[in-house]
């Protein structure tokens, strides 16, 4: 079972991140492989259960479901519920840390999935470089946008 694991370090406070990936529905605002998101069924993008439908830029279409959300601890997970991709079983956590030198943010991001052996080592790495490494150097981006 690929354990995928990534961390990085946000010149920006906490709450400032939080703000951005608090929003489960608000990653085509920032990720550059999303193209278009929605919640399904009308709900709030902070509800426990709510499921986003989104567009990759390839035209892919998949589904995640909102499994946890605290703002106490800047944290949530989700689950893929549906992809052209051979990930199974996926289940995602994102926390962020306060660094107090400087003022800046600890993101944790990882996941766990399951997949035929032989290609657990290239979806590991597209995991881990083609969403989270890009998702951190596009918030990078978007919140330097922002200031």
């Amino acid at each position: 079972m690929p354990h995928v694991v990534k961390s990085t370090i946000i010149d920006a406070p906490t709450g400032m991140v939080w703000e951005v990936l608090r929003d489960f529905n608000g990653h085509d605002r920032w990720h550059p492989a999303v193209a278009t998101s929605a919640i399904e069924r009308s709900q709030t993008s902070d509800k426990i259960g709510c499921v986003r439908r989104f567009r990759l830029k390839d035209g892919s279409e998949l589904r995640e479901q909102l499994l946890a959300l605290s703002d106490l601890e800047q944290s949530f997970s989700y689950c893929l519920l549906d992809t052209p991709i051979q990930l199974f079983n996926y289940v995602a956590h994102v926390r962020l840390l306060p660094v107090t030198d400087g003022d800046r943010t600890f993101w944790h991001w990882e996941s766990r999935f399951t997949t035929r052996p032989e290609q657990s080592e290239a979806l590991a790495r597209m995991v881990a470089e083609d969403i989270y490494q890009a998702g951190f150097e596009a918030i990078r981006s978007h919140l330097k946008q922002a200031a």
